[in-house]
């Protein structure tokens, strides 16, 4: 089985102290490795890394800029706790910048970064086997963000990794979503592969507002949201 500290490794290898730091903290703040309400220690985070206190230092401020955690009066930075009064607003900008990430992406999907995303899920549907939940869920956000960063869109990047951030993975997780997911991984990756960009977003689209249902199925809140009630503007697939 591939382990997961191979893009860590990578992360490192390039850019900035700060920036390599950042990267990695957002990483760990999105997929859950910090738990919500947890408080960063910046002399652990330098251990751990193995640099300096000043560039952990920087990247936590970086972080608590972007919203990714919170500054505190005597109590240091730490990850928000979930806002349920957040979450209906959170979906709407997922769903809409998402599929928009996806349109623009899907034209620079080359057969190679085909088989890295086929790289990715083979990692997905291996951990999820193991029901490692952190594990599965970093290795999601590596396959969805690689796809996304294909669409060469850096600033709807950035937003998008901050509503990560806020949306509350863990307990659509409590459904059938953990398992679920990789085929609708599979069914999008099909969909590319067979040229057809417009089946591919809505794919996309389908795995995203599957995930929505199961947060309100299983998570305590009311509701889900029914077909052709999505928000947002509809792009046109694979227009730039």
């Amino acid at each position: 089985m591939r382990t997961l500290n191979e893009r860590t490794e990578r992360i490192m290898t390039f850019r900035t102290k700060q920036d390599q730091v950042a990267d990695i903290l957002r990483e760990r703040v999105i997929s859950g490795v910090y738990g919500r309400g947890t408080k960063l220690k910046q002399s652990e985070i330098a251990e751990e890394l193995g640099v300096s206190i000043t560039p952990v230092r920087e990247a936590l401020h970086i972080l608590e800029a972007e919203g990714y955690i919170t500054g505190l009066s005597h109590r240091g930075l730490l990850v928000p706790r979930f806002d349920p009064a957040e979450t209906q607003e959170v979906f709407d900008l997922r769903l809409m910048l998402e599929r928009d990430l996806t349109a623009f992406a899907l034209p620079n999907v080359t057969p190679a970064h085909v088989a890295e995303l086929r790289g990715f899920q083979q990692v997905v549907s291996e951990l999820s086997r193991g029901r490692d939940r952190l594990a599965t869920r970093t290795a999601n956000f590596r396959f969805h963000f690689r796809l996304y960063e294909l669409a060469d869109r850096p600033q709807t990047l950035k937003f998008v990794r901050v509503l990560w951030a806020k949306y509350p993975f863990i307990y659509q997780e409590l459904g059938g979503k953990r398992t679920r997911h990789i085929d609708e991984h599979e069914r999008f990756l099909d969909r590319i592969e067979a040229g057809d960009r417009e089946g591919a977003v809505e794919a996309m689209v389908d795995h995203i507002r599957s995930g929505w249902n199961d947060l309100h199925a299983h998570g305590g809140l009311a509701g889900g949201i029914a077909d052709g009630a999505e928000p947002g503007r509809r792009p046109a697939a694979g227009g730039a």
